[in-house]
């Protein structure tokens, strides 16, 4: 008998040009490929159809998100209430076939008594009112920070109460540990994110700079390419290149205030895919703990030499693969030994060891269809 599985996911994942949509994406190929057919949901807001889904679904829909006023809700957090849609409702009632919610997001309709008897899990792509409380306490502007704030309390409530209805599988083990003690979440799992990587491709040998990349238009991202330009590499005389997505005219300032730090906005895939490779130091320290680090992930499979705090790699498993410092000082120091020291074929076995084994897409998707059927 064919399976038939229902995904609704709250953006379009594709391209993969942003670390939310890599699990959404790599998911596809991975359950195609053992037999399940997908009939996929998804909310477009800017990024548009793609052709490249069709590969891998049976059906593709798209919806349109209900977004600034139009969107918010009295009882529901605005992420939730602007993807409620009548459509997709009608859409879902008319098969009987198991649903994959991909994330909180995607929960709008799933209180809804028709929906009462389906088969239903979460996949929780983060602690989402942890998540907006390190949002608010990293942003600036008033406007922002009352806004983060308030859908961060709002968030708490519902996912208590999506923590008792659905099964849960989580993307990373700290996040069902809060779950669990925040919670009492009576059923969730971990299951690794799918990744677009799934060989160890490290260079060996020398780079010759050190790289901080992220989505540099997201609070925290900024926050940690400002620290490291004023409190590390002002005095520390390493070329180092900072480069993401939509960098604020303050940060392209600051990273061309001296001769050895630059900035390179908004690089293509494979200008990325260049620059990670090419870097001596992948320096990625976090300010928020919540969720798996995308990037890390990137310059562990495709990277030399990697630097980070606890933050980043904290109830991961990733800790052995990093070198970690927590000061300024201590990443001075760091960063130093390791500009001067090439990347082995050692250090790239105790990566083979830890990222194949969890990270392994065609094994977790097996689990995935496991728990579902």
């Amino acid at each position: 008998m064919q399976r038939v599985l229902h995904i609704i996911a709250h953006d379009v994942p594709y391209p993969l040009d942003y670390g939310g949509v890599f699990d959404l994406y790599c998911k596809l190929p991975a359950l195609q490929q053992q037999g399940i057919d997908i009939i996929y949901h998804c909310f477009d807001y800017g990024r548009g159809r793609q052709p490249e889904l069709n590969k891998y679904c049976r059906e593709v829909y798209y919806y349109c998100r209900q977004e600034g006023h139009k969107g918010f809700s009295a009882r529901q957090p605005y992420i939730v209430s602007s993807r409620t849609n009548e459509e997709l409702f009608k859409n879902l009632l008319k098969d009987n076939h198991p649903i994959l919610a991909e994330g909180v997001h995607c929960t709008a309709l799933m209180q809804q008594p028709l929906l009462a008897k389906r088969k239903i899990i979460l996949r929780l792509h983060n602690v989402e009112f942890e998540y907006y409380r390190q949002l608010y306490k990293h942003s600036k502007r008033p406007f922002k920070k009352a806004y983060y704030y308030h859908e961060s309390r709002l968030l708490k409530k519902y996912e208590e109460q999506l923590a008792h209805q659905l099964p849960v599988i989580a993307v990373a083990q700290k996040d069902v540990a809060t779950y669990k003690k925040a919670f009492n979440a009576p059923h969730i799992n971990y299951l690794p994110v799918f990744i677009p990587w799934q060989e160890v491709k490290a260079p060996e040998g020398m780079g010759n700079f050190c790289l901080y990349h992220g989505n540099l238009s997201i609070a925290e991202n900024e926050k940690a390419a400002i620290w490291l330009t004023e409190e590390v590499f002002k005095d520390l005389k390493i070329p180092f290149v900072i480069a993401g997505k939509n960098p604020s005219s303050r940060l392209e300032k600051l990273a061309h205030k001296q001769s050895h730090t630059c900035l390179v906005a908004n690089p293509a895939d494979d200008e990325m895919r260049d620059l990670v490779a090419k870097a001596q130091v992948n320096i990625l320290p976090s300010f928020n703990e919540t969720g798996i680090k995308l990037k890390l992930l990137n310059a562990l499979f495709n990277g030399r030499h990697c630097v980070v705090n606890n933050a980043a790699v904290e109830q991961s498993g990733l800790a052995p693969a990093c070198h970690i410092a927590e000061t300024a000082t201590a990443l001075q120091h760091t960063i130093t030994q390791l500009y001067h020291l090439p990347f082995g074929k050692e250090e790239k076995k105790i990566r083979e060891k830890i990222l194949l084994q969890q990270y392994n897409n065609a094994a977790n998707a097996s689990k995935l269809i496991e728990w579902i059927w």
